[in-house]
């Protein structure tokens, strides 16, 4: 006599029908999302090559200098045709800041910080 834990009627499906049914269903999504994140990051390198934005390090050298603190998250976003930098800092005593950056020139435009 064989004892089974699976309900009696059902059949399991065989590991490859399985593996391929996973592989079919990330094929759909994987592209997606890959289209979307090489489509932004070739958009920012353009937009330096084009002398639209600054080079990174440029920006956080001069936010330094204002706004010391480790860098935890860096963004570059294009909004209402103006690209800007958001980045969030953790400063001294664990007090976190946000900050948004025009990045054609390194003016911080906003700054919000959790009033630590």
């Amino acid at each position: 006599m064989r004892v089974s834990s699976r309900p009696r009627g059902t059949r399991l499906m065989s590991k490859p029908i399985c593996s391929l049914l996973l592989l079919l269903s990330l094929s759909c999504i994987v592209p997606a999302v890959l289209a979307d994140g090489e489509h932004d990051h070739d958009r920012a390198r353009a937009a330096l090559r084009a002398g639209e934005v600054l080079p990174l390090s440029t920006i956080l050298e001069r936010v330094a200098r204002e706004q010391p603190g480790q860098v935890l998250e860096v963004e570059l976003e294009r909004d209402d045709g103006r690209w800007i930098y958001e980045l969030k800092l953790l400063q001294g005593e664990g007090k976190l800041v946000k900050l948004k950056v025009d990045a054609r020139d390194g003016a911080v435009l906003r700054k919000k910080s959790d009033g630590r």
